[in-house]
């Protein structure tokens, strides 16, 4: 008899432990849904940077110097930093990789704060330093200087990135060269 009193006891207690971790457990439905973070005005215009991620190709148009304009050129963009930056290079098509002997800038693209940031490292041995704002309709994002670190007599000062289409974008990119605005259009197709 002592056994059958034990054993509804410990029936007993069993049962009410597992009915009262039920009720503070919340049941799958009433748990409520998880909510995907705001961003920013600056993240936005990071995402739509790195969609274009890939490698590109198209002529350059220089109509302050002529006779640099008809090349073709070469644009790899790669996000990295586990996706907090964008990795820009840009080279003549057809050149070898070769930073010694052609010319070949890279730009990093990140989110600094509330802003997106660009810094040139540009074969003028400077650091332009520019931030970018997205027009309303999402399709150019424009960068202006912030500073420059190094020589400022030849520097970049200006950029605009015009999204076409998934496969299309323009470029636009301003030198000055001791004060007199070199401009720069790249119209460029995606590769892959």
């Amino acid at each position: 008899m002592k056994s059958r009193i034990a054993f509804s006891i410990v029936f007993v207690l069993v049962a009410a432990t597992a009915f009262a971790a039920d009720k503070t457990a919340s049941p799958p439905d009433t748990q409520k849904p998880s909510v995907a973070p705001v961003l920013s005005e600056a993240q936005k215009s990071f995402t739509t940077m790195k969609s274009l991620a890939g490698e590109w190709e198209g002529p350059v148009t220089v109509a302050d110097a002529p006779e640099m304009s008809g090349a073709k050129m070469h644009l790899s963009l790669r996000v990295t930093s586990r996706g907090n930056a964008l990795v820009h290079e840009f080279q003549e098509a057809g050149t070898p990789l070769d930073a010694t002997k052609y010319d070949h800038p890279v730009t990093m693209l990140y989110v600094d704060g509330d802003q997106l940031t660009l810094i040139h490292y540009c074969d003028a041995g400077n650091r332009p330093r520019m931030t970018g704002k997205m027009s309303p309709d999402g399709k150019t994002i424009e960068f202006e200087l912030k500073d420059i670190s190094g020589s400022t007599e030849y520097h970049m000062h200006h950029s605009v990135f015009t999204i076409i289409d998934a496969n299309h974008h323009t470029e636009d990119w301003t030198f000055m060269m001791q004060d007199k605005p070199i401009h720069a259009h790249f119209d460029l197709q995606r590769k892959n």
